[in-house]
């Protein structure tokens, strides 16, 4: 008989310039990354977790956003990420990691770039919405970058002032961006 492997589950909290996270993980792979607050918080984390128990991946984590808010610009490819979410999310949320630091992409942009990718006849840029708002691993996964294709800032699940503070962070241009009046994630 086969012994079903048992995947345990580890938490830690970080603080942050724009405010607390809360970091999840396994033994070897970072699962998420949430902005205290957000919406979908923490969606993904099993119930059962052990919090505050430095497993290598959230140290890592830690550091690498140590070094993110210092103004650095660390890359994620040495990241053990594990994001929780179906394949649509996860071509979407690879096509993210593709975004460079400080640059820009739109929801129309990722849904022509998916489309290309996958050999589809057409995408939605609001589908892929869905899945940039689903995104556990914030920042890593850089959906901060991703804007409307007016410029609007919307769409961004911890809140549109974040978004603009992690962007300027950056340096990306924000001449043609704007504050939306109202929108899902203000």
């Amino acid at each position: 008989m086969e012994k079903k492997k048992i995947i345990n589950y580890y938490t830690m909290h970080y603080d942050s310039p724009i405010g607390g996270f809360v970091l999840a993980a396994t033994q070897s792979h970072l699962i998420g990354l949430w902005m205290e607050g957000q919406k979908y918080f923490a969606v993904t984390l099993p119930q059962e977790h052990v919090h505050n128990t430095p497993v290598p991946p959230l140290v890592q984590t830690a550091a690498w956003l140590d070094a993110y808010f210092a103004g650095e610009r660390p890359g994620i490819d040495a990241l053990p990420l594990a994001p929780i979410g179906g394949e649509f999310r996860q071509q979407v949320w690879q096509i993210l990691c593709e975004i460079p630091y400080g640059a820009l992409m739109t929801y129309g942009q990722i849904a022509q770039e998916l489309k290309k990718r996958t050999g589809r006849q057409s995408m939605s840029a609001q589908a892929v919405g869905g899945a940039v708002g689903h995104n556990p691993i914030s920042i890593i996964i850089p959906c901060h970058r991703v804007v409307g294709s007016n410029g609007s800032l919307t769409g961004y699940a911890g809140g549109i002032d974040k978004k603009r503070w992690l962007l300027e962070h950056e340096g990306a241009d924000m001449q043609r961006l704007y504050m939306p009046t109202k929108g899902t994630a203000l």
